[in-house]
């Protein structure tokens, strides 16, 4: 993995974030809130928690073990969602820009919200952060169905890389 492959990785992240976020602005504040039954309660709380797991393990770049995930309902609508992550976007891009090929190897030691020791290579954490991301998209797209709202533009990864031409 290197530098360039990981930021290409980052770059398909947030593409597909956007997507989403502008499938959610169709949303009433009910429909965003709605208990669905899924994973995590509501659209807006599985959103969320895309956003808090990236957070947290950002935080442990920086030497912080959190403890808990943000709380869902600090994001009270799609707008406070969109502006909270962009800003942590250029806080995730600006941690990976300083790093070399060599950098992006580094084993990051934590403590797991369960309270359980972790320890990561930053390539393997950065992965994890689009394919879980990837994985709850899907299922905002089934509760998106189930309301009878519009999926996102498609976001898969071959999608992305059609756009950019390569």
């Amino acid at each position: 993995m290197t530098v360039r492959e990981l930021t290409t990785l980052l770059d398909y992240h947030y593409w597909a974030r956007d997507r989403l976020l502008e499938a959610l602005d169709q949303l009433t504040p009910e429909q965003f809130t709605r208990d669905m039954g899924n994973s995590f309660r509501s659209i807006r709380d599985t959103a969320a928690h895309i956003y808090a797991a990236e957070w947290a393990w950002h935080s442990r770049w920086l030497g912080q073990s959190p403890t808990a995930l943000l709380p869902y309902d600090m994001f009270p609508d799609v707008a406070t969602l969109r502006r909270t992550w962009s800003e942590h976007e250029a806080r995730m891009r600006a941690f990976l820009s300083n790093r070399d090929d060599n950098g992006i190897n580094e084993i990051f030691e934590y403590t797991l919200i369960s309270g359980h020791a972790g320890a990561s290579v930053l390539w393997q954490m950065t992965q994890h952060i689009v394919n879980h991301a990837t994985y709850h998209r899907g299922q905002v797209v089934t509760m998106l169905r189930q309301l009878g709202a519009t999926p996102p533009k498609p976001m898969d990864l071959i999608a992305f890389y059609r756009l950019r031409g390569g």
